[in-house]
Parts: structure tokens; sequence; C-alpha cells
């Protein structure tokens, strides 16, 4: 995997995350101006279900940001593709599917 690589799915992470942040702000916002009412609100159980799924996906795009940004900083350190659990090289495959793996398959 190349740096450029790397940095283009950070951006994408980034872009993602902003993207959902901005959905659940807005969400919010658009809760509280309704003054729903989630367990009397026959719509309410739509509205935590929405809520918590994009909480969670919110959550996970930062952590591929950081997840990423340890790659990118084990690529400046010389340790990508390194495992960091028997020190042997991460196969390519690997790499190509989890850019931002820490560990060979048989040590995941």
């Amino acid at each position: 995997m190349l740096r450029d690589d790397l940095v283009r799915l950070r951006a994408s992470a980034e872009a993602q995350a902003m993207t959902l942040a901005q959905d659940l702000e807005s969400l919010f916002v658009a809760s509280r101006d309704a003054n729903a009412d989630d367990e009397h609100d026959p719509e309410g159980a739509t509205i935590g279900f929405e809520r918590a799924q994009l909480t969670a996906l919110l959550a996970a795009a930062r952590e591929r940001v950081a997840e990423v940004d340890d790659a990118l900083r084990r690529m400046d350190a010389g340790t990508y593709g390194v495992c960091e659990g028997c020190g042997q090289s991460i196969p390519e495959a690997r790499l190509a599917a989890r850019p931002f793996a820490r560990c060979c398959t048989a040590c995941a």
C-alpha cells in the first residue's frame, strides 16, 4: 500500500465522519424542534433507532480515521506491514483488504 492510498482512505473516512456528524446533528435538531417523546410517539422507535444507528456509524468512521492515522505513523516509522505480534511481514493480500492492519492473519 502506498502512502497516497492511505491518505485517500483517511480523507474518505474523514469526509464520511463529517457527513455522519452533520446528519446526527440534524436529527437532534429535528427531534428537539418536534418536541418528540420517543416513548409515546409512534415514530419514536424509528427516531431512536436512527439516532443509535448514526451514532454507531459515526463512531466507526472516527475509529477508521484513527486506524489510518496509526498506519501512516507506522509507515513513517518504517514499521508499516510488519506484524506487531510476531514481527513477520503482513501479507500484501491482507494489507490490500485492511490497509491499517497491525497483525498478520495468524496473530489476528
